[in-house]
């Protein structure tokens, strides 16, 4: 029998394991809570015939991993070995795989919205918290896989390819992973890497770091941006429209989904309806109507006059930046685990846009003192650490019969105090109900 190892037991890590087992592979699910202990796992590494190595997209490159390699043993993870077992079983679906520095999430899900109401069977898996072997093991007669994929989940990439291919845009983050911005930006491109001319890749004209990497481009260009430029998109905006080759989609107004960064969102997901011709009209009513996604730019409580808005998938400085600028002079909960990244355009932004700033996590004393040497009030920063201190000094402060938006948008990453930025939306909302309901 076949052996295998998968390193690290969370969403991905627990369905390669269940894809492996269906390909008749024996396991050894390494993880120090609920599997084999990594200081057991050497032993496995050395002592055992392993034929094949999954490493999780949040485990780090740790001895375990560098001695796998120096075995010449091949480590992928969940995407690779999912697209490994549709080949070999001859799974008809397509791929559409989505990555990008902000907005994946919106656009992975909407995508897929939109290919069932336009009736194709479709799921979403990957970064979306889905693993995507799994997906496709137990799925094999979807008509499409939307995958959202880290740059993380991108990094051993080896045959998978899409059927089209997007990066949404790139913005400095992760530099606590990679060694500077360009190694972070080329592993995104990774999501194209084996495309052919009959697979599209979608070009977004208006992101300078995309248009830098497009010799990165094997599949067929399809162009999109904000303007029409000398690439000649077929997808943009024109005087607050949506356009495809002159047709009017639909008008920004009337689109649910709200300000600048969905224009860019939704220039996507007319392009993938397009390609995949579904009509103008389904396209329309569609972005007419469809919700906003739960810890999103969520407008989730009013109290009296106070509104609230979860933002807490605001995981970088270019998201949060969007949220800002959605409302004038909000009250701003920001703050998380220190990405290593220069924080001064954070700090320009709220000394410039925001009327109050309520600092947690690990970043707080760093922008605490940016933001003093910039010249914000120290009496609009309150550094709390946490976000029940931060509800317990906005009770004692806020006025509910006056106007506020009280926006929680972390400009960061969750992993200093939460699983992930579900986990901190989810207490966020709980802790706001309980003091402001």
């Amino acid at each position: 029998m076949k052996k295998a190892i998968v390193f690290g037991a969370g969403i991905s890590g627990k369905g390669a394991e269940k894809t492996l087992m269906k390909m008749g592979y024996e396991v050894y699910l390494i993880d120090d809570k609920i599997g084999i202990p990594s200081e057991d796992s050497m032993k496995i590494l050395e002592n055992e015939k392993i034929d094949i190595f999954i490493k999780s997209p949040g485990v780090p490159y740790t001895k375990l991993i560098e001695k796998a390699l120096e075995l010449n043993l091949e480590v992928i993870d969940d995407i690779e070995l999912g697209y490994r077992y549709k080949i070999k079983n001859g799974i008809l679906g397509k791929i559409i795989a989505i990555t990008g520095t902000n907005g994946k999430t919106t656009v992975t899900s909407k995508i897929k919205e939109l290919l069932e109401v336009a009736g194709f069977r479709a799921k979403v898996c990957g970064n979306i918290g889905y693993s995507f072997s799994q997906t496709i093991m137990e799925n094999p007669d979807l008509d499409y896989y939307v995958l959202e994929a880290s740059s993380y989940q991108l990094e051993n990439i080896k045959e998978f390819k899409a059927d089209i291919a997007l990066i949404v845009n790139l913005a400095p983050d992760h530099l606590a992973r990679y060694k500077n911005l360009d190694h972070y930006y080329d592993t995104k491109f990774n999501i194209g890497i084996n495309q052919k001319e009959e697979e599209y890749f979608l070009v977004n004209t208006s992101c300078a770091e995309i248009l830098k990497r497009i010799k990165n481009i094997s599949g067929t260009k399809f162009y999109l941006g904000m303007n029409k430029t000398e690439k000649d998109e077929k997808v943009w905006v024109k005087n607050e429209k949506i356009l495809y080759e002159n047709e009017i989609v639909l008008e920004e107004r009337l689109a649910s989904l709200k300000g600048k960064h969905n224009l860019e969102n939704m220039l996507f997901i007319v392009t993938v309806g397009k390609i995949l011709n579904i009509s103008t009209e389904v396209i329309r009513e569609f972005l007419y109507s469809t919700g906003t996604l739960e810890h999103r730019m969520e407008n989730f409580l009013k109290y009296g006059e106070v509104q609230f808005i979860n933002d807490s998938k605001g995981t970088n400085i270019d998201s949060t930046k969007f949220a800002i600028e959605a409302f004038h002079q909000p009250i701003l909960i920001c703050g998380g685990y220190d990405k290593k990244l220069d924080l001064i355009d954070l700090e320009e932004l709220i000394k410039n846009n925001v009327k109050e700033v309520y600092l947690i996590g690990d970043i707080s004393d760093k922008l605490s003192e940016g933001l003093l040497k910039i010249g914000y009030s120290q009496d609009k920063i309150f550094n709390l650490k946490t976000l029940e201190k931060v509800m317990e000094k906005l009770k004692e402060r806020i006025d509910k019969n006056q106007k506020e938006v009280i926006l929680f948008s972390p400009a960061t990453s969750s992993f200093d105090q939460f699983k992930n930025f579900e986990e901190r939306g989810k207490i966020f909302k709980e802790l706001v109900k309980s003091y402001f309901n």
